[in-house]
Protein backbone atom coordinates (compact mmCIF):
# COMPACT_ATOMS: atom_id res chain seq x y z
CA UNK A 1 0.00 0.00 0.00
CA UNK A 2 1.26 3.11 -1.10
CA UNK A 3 2.92 5.57 1.46
CA UNK A 4 1.35 9.21 2.02
CA UNK A 5 3.31 10.75 -1.30
CA UNK A 6 1.51 8.21 -3.31
CA UNK A 7 4.28 9.20 -5.82
CA UNK A 8 2.84 13.31 -5.68
CA UNK A 9 4.57 16.16 -3.95
CA UNK A 10 3.64 18.42 -1.52
CA UNK A 11 2.98 21.25 -3.87
CA UNK A 12 1.22 19.31 -6.37
CA UNK A 13 -1.58 17.68 -3.58
CA UNK A 14 -1.86 21.19 -1.94
CA UNK A 15 -2.46 22.79 -5.52
CA UNK A 16 -5.13 20.19 -5.96
CA UNK A 17 -6.64 20.52 -2.73
CA UNK A 18 -6.60 24.44 -3.67
CA UNK A 19 -8.84 24.02 -6.40
CA UNK A 20 -11.25 21.09 -4.53
CA UNK A 21 -11.83 23.87 -1.91
CA UNK A 22 -13.05 26.40 -4.68
CA UNK A 23 -14.73 23.81 -6.08
CA UNK A 24 -16.51 23.24 -3.14
CA UNK A 25 -17.43 26.82 -1.87
CA UNK A 26 -18.14 27.81 -5.67
CA UNK A 27 -20.58 24.39 -5.50
CA UNK A 28 -22.50 26.28 -1.79
CA UNK A 29 -22.88 29.02 -3.08
CA UNK A 30 -24.71 28.12 -5.66
CA UNK A 31 -27.47 25.64 -4.35
CA UNK A 32 -27.84 28.63 -1.70
CA UNK A 33 -28.45 31.25 -4.48
CA UNK A 34 -30.96 28.86 -6.19
CA UNK A 35 -32.34 28.64 -2.82
CA UNK A 36 -33.05 32.07 -2.28
CA UNK A 37 -34.88 32.33 -5.82
CA UNK A 38 -36.84 29.25 -5.16
CA UNK A 39 -37.93 30.47 -1.79
CA UNK A 40 -38.67 33.71 -3.10
CA UNK A 41 -41.28 31.91 -5.98
CA UNK A 42 -42.53 29.78 -3.41
CA UNK A 43 -40.52 26.63 -4.16
CA UNK A 44 -41.47 27.02 -7.85
CA UNK A 45 -38.40 26.07 -8.98
CA UNK A 46 -38.63 22.52 -6.77
CA UNK A 47 -41.84 21.78 -8.49
CA UNK A 48 -40.73 22.03 -11.67
CA UNK A 49 -37.48 20.75 -12.00
CA UNK A 50 -37.67 17.93 -9.21
CA UNK A 51 -37.53 13.97 -9.94
CA UNK A 52 -40.80 12.46 -10.42
CA UNK A 53 -41.01 8.58 -10.58
CA UNK A 54 -41.46 7.40 -13.93
CA UNK A 55 -42.50 10.35 -15.19
CA UNK A 56 -40.36 11.15 -19.15
CA UNK A 57 -40.89 14.62 -18.87
CA UNK A 58 -38.78 14.91 -15.87
CA UNK A 59 -36.00 12.39 -16.49
CA UNK A 60 -33.45 15.17 -17.17
CA UNK A 61 -34.20 16.19 -13.92
CA UNK A 62 -32.21 14.10 -12.61
CA UNK A 63 -28.96 16.73 -13.21
CA UNK A 64 -31.36 19.67 -11.61
CA UNK A 65 -32.41 18.12 -8.45
CA UNK A 66 -29.54 18.04 -6.77
CA UNK A 67 -29.58 22.04 -6.95
CA UNK A 68 -32.88 22.52 -5.28
CA UNK A 69 -34.32 22.14 -1.79
CA UNK A 70 -37.70 22.78 -0.01
CA UNK A 71 -36.91 24.51 3.01
CA UNK A 72 -34.12 26.21 4.86
CA UNK A 73 -33.87 23.35 7.02
CA UNK A 74 -33.53 20.67 4.44
CA UNK A 75 -30.38 22.92 2.42
CA UNK A 76 -28.84 23.61 5.83
CA UNK A 77 -28.47 19.66 6.46
CA UNK A 78 -26.88 19.06 3.52
CA UNK A 79 -24.95 21.81 3.30
CA UNK A 80 -22.03 20.85 6.04
CA UNK A 81 -21.88 17.29 5.12
CA UNK A 82 -22.04 18.09 1.06
CA UNK A 83 -18.97 20.60 1.46
CA UNK A 84 -16.56 17.93 4.13
CA UNK A 85 -17.17 14.93 1.94
CA UNK A 86 -16.93 16.87 -1.24
CA UNK A 87 -13.41 18.09 -0.42
CA UNK A 88 -12.27 15.14 0.72
CA UNK A 89 -13.64 13.35 -2.66
CA UNK A 90 -12.34 16.11 -4.50
CA UNK A 91 -8.49 16.90 -3.12
CA UNK A 92 -7.11 14.45 -4.78
CA UNK A 93 -8.25 15.23 -8.51
CA UNK A 94 -10.73 17.78 -9.35
CA UNK A 95 -10.82 16.22 -13.51
CA UNK A 96 -11.69 12.91 -11.62
CA UNK A 97 -13.89 14.37 -9.17
CA UNK A 98 -16.59 15.86 -11.58
CA UNK A 99 -16.71 12.37 -13.13
CA UNK A 100 -17.39 11.21 -9.63
CA UNK A 101 -20.45 13.85 -9.22
CA UNK A 102 -21.66 12.29 -12.59
CA UNK A 103 -22.04 8.93 -11.53
CA UNK A 104 -23.61 9.56 -8.22
CA UNK A 105 -25.57 12.01 -9.99
CA UNK A 106 -26.95 9.52 -12.46
CA UNK A 107 -27.22 6.43 -10.01
CA UNK A 108 -29.20 8.75 -7.19
CA UNK A 109 -31.31 10.39 -9.61
CA UNK A 110 -32.19 6.71 -11.42
CA UNK A 111 -33.02 4.83 -8.16
CA UNK A 112 -35.70 7.37 -7.33
CA UNK A 113 -37.25 8.08 -11.48
CA UNK A 114 -37.79 4.35 -11.31
CA UNK A 115 -38.84 4.29 -7.58
CA UNK A 116 -43.25 3.78 -7.14
CA UNK A 117 -45.29 6.89 -6.60
CA UNK A 118 -45.84 10.43 -7.46
CA UNK A 119 -43.24 12.37 -5.12
CA UNK A 120 -41.47 14.48 -6.56
CA UNK A 121 -37.60 14.75 -4.95
CA UNK A 122 -35.07 17.57 -4.52
CA UNK A 123 -32.23 17.68 -2.47
CA UNK A 124 -28.59 17.34 -2.45
CA UNK A 125 -28.64 14.71 -0.10
CA UNK A 126 -27.86 11.84 -3.03
CA UNK A 127 -24.43 13.49 -3.15
CA UNK A 128 -24.05 13.60 0.53
CA UNK A 129 -24.26 9.75 0.52
CA UNK A 130 -22.39 9.36 -2.63
CA UNK A 131 -19.46 11.34 -1.79
CA UNK A 132 -19.67 9.67 2.14
CA UNK A 133 -19.20 6.39 0.35
CA UNK A 134 -16.89 7.32 -2.36
CA UNK A 135 -14.55 8.75 0.38
CA UNK A 136 -14.93 5.32 2.80
CA UNK A 137 -13.59 3.15 -0.19
CA UNK A 138 -11.67 5.10 -2.98
CA UNK A 139 -8.58 4.30 0.09
CA UNK A 140 -8.86 0.60 -0.53
CA UNK A 141 -10.05 0.58 -4.30
CA UNK A 142 -6.56 2.98 -4.92
CA UNK A 143 -4.36 1.59 -1.96
CA UNK A 144 -3.91 5.16 -0.74
CA UNK A 145 -2.97 4.51 2.93
CA UNK A 146 -3.97 8.17 3.73
CA UNK A 147 -7.08 7.88 1.94
CA UNK A 148 -8.04 4.47 3.96
CA UNK A 149 -7.82 6.41 7.12
CA UNK A 150 -9.67 9.09 5.99
CA UNK A 151 -12.55 6.82 5.16
CA UNK A 152 -12.21 5.05 8.65
CA UNK A 153 -12.38 8.45 10.25
CA UNK A 154 -15.49 9.62 8.35
CA UNK A 155 -16.97 6.03 8.75
CA UNK A 156 -16.75 6.42 12.41
CA UNK A 157 -17.73 9.97 12.50
CA UNK A 158 -20.65 9.86 10.31
CA UNK A 159 -22.41 6.02 10.62
CA UNK A 160 -25.58 7.53 11.61
CA UNK A 161 -26.19 9.08 7.87
CA UNK A 162 -26.36 4.91 6.97
CA UNK A 163 -29.91 4.90 9.04
CA UNK A 164 -31.30 7.59 6.31
CA UNK A 165 -30.54 4.72 3.59
CA UNK A 166 -32.82 2.64 4.70
CA UNK A 167 -36.45 2.14 3.93
CA UNK A 168 -39.09 3.53 6.39
CA UNK A 169 -37.75 6.77 7.52
CA UNK A 170 -40.60 9.49 7.01
CA UNK A 171 -40.25 12.03 4.44
CA UNK A 172 -36.82 10.94 3.31
CA UNK A 173 -36.31 9.75 0.23
CA UNK A 174 -34.23 6.86 1.12
CA UNK A 175 -33.87 5.32 -2.59
CA UNK A 176 -31.72 8.18 -3.13
CA UNK A 177 -29.61 8.10 -0.37
CA UNK A 178 -29.17 4.48 -1.18
CA UNK A 179 -28.83 5.15 -5.06
CA UNK A 180 -26.02 7.88 -3.77
CA UNK A 181 -24.18 5.53 -1.83
CA UNK A 182 -24.25 2.94 -4.55
CA UNK A 183 -22.92 4.78 -7.31
CA UNK A 184 -19.78 6.28 -4.89
CA UNK A 185 -19.26 3.01 -4.22
CA UNK A 186 -19.24 2.07 -8.15
CA UNK A 187 -17.48 5.45 -8.91
CA UNK A 188 -14.42 4.43 -6.28
CA UNK A 189 -14.15 1.20 -8.53
CA UNK A 190 -14.78 2.24 -12.17
CA UNK A 191 -12.34 5.36 -11.19
CA UNK A 192 -9.69 3.30 -9.20
CA UNK A 193 -5.87 4.02 -10.15
CA UNK A 194 -5.16 1.43 -12.52
CA UNK A 195 -1.30 1.78 -11.89
CA UNK A 196 -1.66 0.71 -8.29
CA UNK A 197 -4.28 -1.97 -8.86
CA UNK A 198 -1.28 -3.51 -11.50
CA UNK A 199 1.41 -3.14 -8.96
CA UNK A 200 -0.68 -4.60 -6.11
CA UNK A 201 -1.75 -7.45 -8.75
CA UNK A 202 2.23 -7.92 -9.03
CA UNK A 203 3.31 -8.66 -5.34
CA UNK A 204 3.91 -4.75 -5.04
CA UNK A 205 7.65 -5.06 -6.42
CA UNK A 206 9.44 -2.73 -9.46
CA UNK A 207 7.61 -1.75 -12.35
CA UNK A 208 6.70 -4.77 -14.67
CA UNK A 209 9.50 -4.64 -17.95
CA UNK A 210 6.23 -4.10 -20.12
CA UNK A 211 5.89 -0.78 -18.74
CA UNK A 212 9.12 0.52 -19.08
CA UNK A 213 10.50 -0.55 -16.23
CA UNK A 214 13.48 -1.92 -15.26
CA UNK A 215 14.26 -5.38 -14.11
CA UNK A 216 16.59 -6.44 -10.80
CA UNK A 217 19.52 -7.81 -13.03
CA UNK A 218 22.74 -5.61 -12.64
CA UNK A 219 24.93 -6.00 -15.94
CA UNK A 220 28.77 -5.01 -14.67
CA UNK A 221 31.08 -3.52 -16.71
CA UNK A 222 33.06 -5.62 -19.16
CA UNK A 223 36.96 -5.04 -17.75
CA UNK A 224 39.22 -3.64 -20.06
CA UNK A 225 41.11 -5.62 -22.34
CA UNK A 226 45.09 -5.38 -23.20
CA UNK A 227 46.49 -5.76 -26.45
CA UNK A 228 49.46 -8.23 -25.75
CA UNK A 229 48.98 -11.63 -25.08
CA UNK A 230 48.38 -13.19 -21.30
CA UNK A 231 51.17 -14.51 -19.21
CA UNK A 232 51.27 -17.78 -17.48
CA UNK A 233 52.77 -15.86 -14.69
CA UNK A 234 51.17 -14.94 -11.86
CA UNK A 235 47.51 -14.50 -11.65
CA UNK A 236 47.22 -10.49 -12.07
CA UNK A 237 44.50 -8.64 -13.59
CA UNK A 238 45.46 -8.03 -17.09
CA UNK A 239 45.84 -4.17 -17.60
CA UNK A 240 47.51 -3.71 -14.77
CA UNK A 241 51.06 -2.74 -14.05
CA UNK A 242 52.28 -6.31 -12.92
CA UNK A 243 50.92 -7.79 -15.58
CA UNK A 244 52.57 -5.41 -17.84
CA UNK A 245 55.62 -6.26 -16.57
CA UNK A 246 55.17 -9.71 -16.70
CA UNK A 247 54.41 -9.34 -20.34
CA UNK A 248 57.67 -7.62 -21.09
CA UNK A 249 60.06 -10.07 -19.29
CA UNK A 250 58.21 -12.82 -21.00
CA UNK A 251 58.65 -11.20 -24.28
CA UNK A 252 62.59 -10.94 -23.36
CA UNK A 253 62.86 -14.67 -22.68
CA UNK A 254 63.08 -14.20 -18.65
Amino acid sequence: MDGPGDGRSAEEVLYEARKALYVMVGFIAVIWAVQVVNWATDYRLSNHFGIVPRNVGHLGDIVSSPFLHYSWQHIESNSGPLFVFGFLAAYRGVRKFLMVTLIITFSSGLMVWFAQGNSNTVGASGLVYGYFSYVIVKGLFDRHLVDVLIGCVMALSYAYLLTAALPGVPHVSWLGHLGGAIGGVLAGWLLRERGAAALAAGGGGGQPLGDGGLSDTKILPEPAKTGGRKSAKGGSLPGSPRSDLLKELDDLGL
